[in-house]
């Protein structure tokens, strides 16, 4: 057990008054969702084939289209299968709808080559010195509202759409709710603590066979399982498909666009956001290979007890190897002069260019698609490389 001195080491960032704080998170069939998949289907694609490929891949959905575009470098082969791949990943999500369908979607693929400006700023006989993909800020972020060390507003609204559709696919549910789905929660907050529900929102597509009652019924269990035992969601604040039905969803209903929920796919709006998207990027775009180096170091310096949330900044420019700049914020819950003692470990343990990052995580393997849906963080690291960023293997060496 901690002992009093310990704690006392912490010190609370903000003060006693009582707050909310709200965060969404949208289901694998929400339209932004579907393209984020097609993009990460086909980024997979690649680096199944060769684990050096390039690939900057955005894909639109609207009612029976597809548009896929960007800039490759990779196999032949997997150009030829954009198509078969686009309509496999429509498959799997489960539309086969009036209006947009994997049988009937119509596929438009752009894809050229990537452009020699940026390949000459990347390319490096010495991997070492490969430059960084592009410009940009990356954050990562880390705090101990959950057991992920996730914030819980983000946390909280992805595990109910995991419930729900882990439910539906169990045959616990009836697969008359979904594809597309979105929940918000708001979180009450005590100075640093969360301490309660303030209200829930969970909109999901049924078929008519479902009212709105039917539906908050069916769905309540596995919402009300989503949160710790003693918290309780009150009943006048609990919002199920609030205009009273939704039937038509999808890229029916709404124009999906890769990279368009990059709160969802990150903190929920608890951290900031250096405006890079993630899904359909290799790995040596830093907006995405940065960001979750980020991620894992802002986890394990958490992880390693010293700080109760941290903040890391990444910088870089294209075309050059080692970033720009490092920041390092624990918010006033660590130690005094803990972010130097914090940025010169991880100096000392980590290789931060890209090419570093890429191989300190194993980036180069096909492990994208499982991110392109819940969000990039507060995942179990999965046995084939998914999700390495959420190891704490490095707190020791932090410590």
């Amino acid at each position: 057990m901690e002992t009093s001195a310990a704690k006392a080491k912490y010190v609370r960032y903000y003060d006693s008054r009582e707050f909310f704080f709200t965060s969404e998170s949208v289901s694998y069939g929400h339209p932004d969702k579907v393209a984020d998949q097609i993009s990460d289907a086909i980024l997979d694609a690649y680096l199944r084939e060769d684990p050096y490929s390039r690939v900057a891949c955005e894909t639109l959905v609207t009612t029976d289209l597809c548009i896929i575009a960007g800039e490759v470098r990779g196999p032949e082969k997997v150009q030829k299968n954009i198509e078969e791949i686009v309509r496999n990943q429509i498959k799997a999500i489960g539309y086969d709808h009036p209006g947009f369908s994997y049988k009937t979607v119509k596929v438009q693929n752009y894809l050229h080559a990537q452009s020699a400006e940026i390949a000459k700023g990347v390319d490096n006989k010495d991997h070492k010195l490969e430059g960084a993909g592009d410009q940009g800020i990356m954050f990562g972020y880390a705090c101990r509202e959950s057991e992920e060390l996730m914030p819980a507003p983000i946390y909280y609204s992805h595990k109910i759409l995991h419930n729900i559709f882990d439910a539906i696919k169990a045959g616990k549910l009836p697969a008359t709710l979904g594809p597309d789905a979105k929940s918000q929660v708001s979180i009450q907050y005590r100075g640093n603590d969360a301490v309660g529900i303030h209200n829930v929102v969970v909109s999901i597509q049924h078929d008519e066979s479902l009212n709105q009652a039917k539906v908050r019924e069916l769905i309540y269990p596995f919402v009300k399982a989503a949160f710790p035992e003693e918290w309780v969601i009150p009943q006048d604040e609990f919002y199920v498909n609030p205009t009273g039905s939704f039937v038509v969803g999808g890229p029916q209903a709404d124009t999906g666009l890769t990279g368009r929920k990059i709160i969802v796919d990150t903190y929920g709006g608890s951290a900031p956001h250096g405006g890079g998207a993630f899904s359909g990027k290799d790995p040596t775009k830093v907006d995405r290979s940065a960001a979750y180096m980020a991620r894992y170091l802002a986890k394990n310096v958490v992880a390693a007890g010293h700080a109760n949330s941290c903040t890391i900044q990444l910088a870089y420019a294209i075309g050059v190897a080692h970033p720009l700049a490092l920041y390092v914020n624990t918010h006033g819950t660590g130690e005094n002069g803990i972010e130097d003692f914090i940025q010169n470990k991880i100096i000392e343990n980590v290789d931060l260019t890209p090419w570093g990052i890429r191989e300190h995580l194993k980036l180069h393997a096909p492990i994208y698609l499982p991110t392109a849906s819940y969000g990039h963080f507060g995942r179990k690291p999965g046995a084939n490389g998914e999700f390495s960023w959420e190891k704490t293997d490095l707190a020791d060496k932090l410590k």
